[in-house]
């Protein structure tokens, strides 16, 4: 009994000796098996580092009865990030991963993690367990690749927020009218005509004016008519009579008030129509005449006067109505008075909504909040607008892109809400849109620019970013369009068109914040342009010094590491 223990012991020996003889063998040779990283680099886009890692076991090097677990392990300063495992097993092996043959074999495995800023600097290391009917060796480490690029995240989150502008205007046109009736093939003006209301409202007009120093004349028309029957001749000098007489009473008003703009330079201008047809067609479109319709047809099928007139005559009872509701009211000379409205200087206007905001109308204190440009003065301006007319849209939306513009994102979504309830229209969309953009919810802020009616430069520049953030970079471009900007060349460079990039990155004015100029140094470096890159990381850096430490990172730079110019700029 005891020698068949014995005999039990050295079999379970050799066994073990024989799985750790076969485990040791494969650790050996490990540097026979050929691993390809794809891409070569590692590259982060749509926020995740996706690698492809193709393995090649040579002949003879795989044991049949040994199952190798692989895991990939992005390892960086201050952490690590593992990568999902893969097992392939030998011939002999009774499991469901992929099987390596004793003669040789490969096998392809993709997986992905999401990035984070300290994988800039990093090593992929595979990582590999060999177990063998229960024993288990681990092989040393195994690297594979340097670093991740993530040029893809220096993509702009400018919230391309909508002002919505006020209707000030400084100088606003005015006018009243009156008019001079005459009778029939007369030009001089009767004494009723001068009681009428609207003359008695004209000259009041006009006494206002004079004496209120924010209304000034501008100028009189008089045009003079006669109603279309009759010779033509007789009527073109009628009306231009009427003209007469008329301009003739409109100057003795003005003298008689002492308004010395009569003496201006062609201040009133007369002007006359022999016959007045449009006037005519206007009156009988508004008249009650039965046969209202059959006129106006004539007038649509006959151009020449002459004809016109015959062919009306012809119908007896209109005709009769015509001379007693239509005509009388075309035999007439119309004066109109222009004045300018003159509005608050920006002084006044400033002064007013410092000391008593409530005396300016809404134009006035949605213009104010244009006269300075410290933002924390506008946005003071516009919560006055908001206050004083609680249902102005543009003064609730414009305080929301003013807080954005402060960082204040909270207090701008609840402003643009405000603004919505009192309308959904396109601007609070897109405001919206970039308050959920800057807040981190893309999906919101696809949302919001997406059920905009008709979508505008700024929006398509959101939903351009987004496609960046998405890695739809052919979408993204799309979107863009022809628009020069540090998204589209960032999205034209993520997908190859470095040339066209190049190109709209020159063609730009940079930015203080350095980015555009940091991406020119990016594109250089994959033109292999040294001297590109050098000069326009020196002009990132020279905008911002923060950009000196992120390149010290960036893998893209990697072939310019030993070189001494590129060095001097970072150091």
């Amino acid at each position: 009994m005891k020698k068949i223990k014995n005999y039990f012991i050295l079999f379970i020996a050799a066994a073990v000796l024989s799985s750790c003889s076969g485990l040791n063998k494969m650790k050996k040779n490990a540097s026979l098996v050929n691993y390809n990283v794809v891409p070569e680099v590692l590259e982060t886009h749509a926020g995740t580092v996706d690698v492809t890692i193709k393995g090649n076991f040579p002949e003879k090097y795989f044991d049949k009865n040994t199952v190798l677990e692989a895991t990939p392990v992005l390892i960086y300063d201050g952490g690590e990030t593992v990568f999902e495992n893969v097992s392939v097993q030998g011939e002999k092996v009774q499991a469901n991963n992929a099987v390596i043959s004793y003669t040789g074999g490969s096998f392809t495995y993709t997986n992905s993690v999401p990035f984070n800023e300290g994988m800039m600097v990093s090593d992929l290391v595979l990582r590999i367990k060999a177990t063998r009917k229960g024993t288990t060796l681990d092989f040393d480490p195994l690297k594979l690749a340097d670093g991740v690029i993530a040029t893809s995240t220096l993509v702009e989150l400018d919230p391309q927020t909508i002002l919505m502008k006020d209707n000030f205007k400084r100088i606003v046109a005015d006018s009243r009218m009156a008019d001079i009736h005459y009778l029939i093939n007369m030009a001089n003006i009767r004494n009723t005509e001068l009681k009428s209301e609207d003359i008695a409202a004209l000259k009041e007009f006009m006494a206002l004016v004079k004496e209120n120093d924010r209304l000034e004349f501008t100028g009189t028309t008089i045009s003079s008519y006669a109603s279309p029957d009759g010779e033509l001749d007789f009527n073109e000098k009628l009306s231009g009579k009427r003209g007469e007489t008329s301009t003739k009473y409109v100057k003795a008003e003005f003298a008689k008030s002492k308004i010395e703009d009569i003496n201006k330079d062609e201040f009133i201008t007369s002007e006359y129509t022999a016959e007045d047809w449009e006037g005519f067609k206007v009156e009988v479109s508004n008249s009650n005449i039965v046969d209202k319709e059959l006129i106006l047809r004539v007038l649509s099928m006959y151009s020449d006067p002459v004809v016109r007139e015959r062919e009306i005559k012809n119908m007896a009872s209109a005709f009769d109505a015509l001379k007693t509701d239509v005509l009388p009211k075309l035999r007439r000379s119309k004066i109109i008075v222009n004045v300018n409205k003159i509005g608050r200087s920006d002084e006044e206007i400033l002064e007013a909504i410092k000391s008593d905001p409530t005396a300016l109308d809404i134009e006035e204190l949605l213009y104010a909040a244009t006269l300075t440009k410290d933002a924390k003065e506008q946005l003071k301006y516009y919560e006055i607008a908001a206050s004083q007319v609680p249902k102005c849209i543009r003064a609730h939306n414009n305080v929301g892109v003013t807080n954005m513009k402060l960082g204040n994102i909270d207090a701008a979504k609840t402003a643009f809400e405000k603004a919505q309830a009192l309308q959904n229209n396109d601007v609070v969309k897109n405001n919206l849109g970039f308050v959920a953009l800057v807040q981190g919810d893309s999906d919101k802020a696809e949302e919001y620019f997406s059920s905009m009616s008709t979508s505008t430069k700024e929006s398509r520049f959101g939903l351009g970013t987004i496609a960046i953030q998405k890695g739809e970079y052919d979408k993204a471009v799309n979107f863009f369009g022809n628009d020069a900007n540090v998204n589209n060349a960032l999205a034209l460079t993520l997908k190859g068109d470095l040339a066209r990039a190049k190109a709209m990155l020159d063609g730009m004015e940079m930015c203080e914040c350095g980015l555009p100029s940091y991406l020119k140094a990016v594109i250089g470096a994959r033109m292999d342009n040294k001297d590109y890159t050098v000069a326009s990381l020196k002009e990132a850096v020279g905008f911002n010094a923060e950009w000196k430490e992120y390149a010290k990172k960036d893998i893209e730079f990697a072939k310019f590491a030993e070189d001494e110019a590129f060095k001097a700029v970072i150091q």
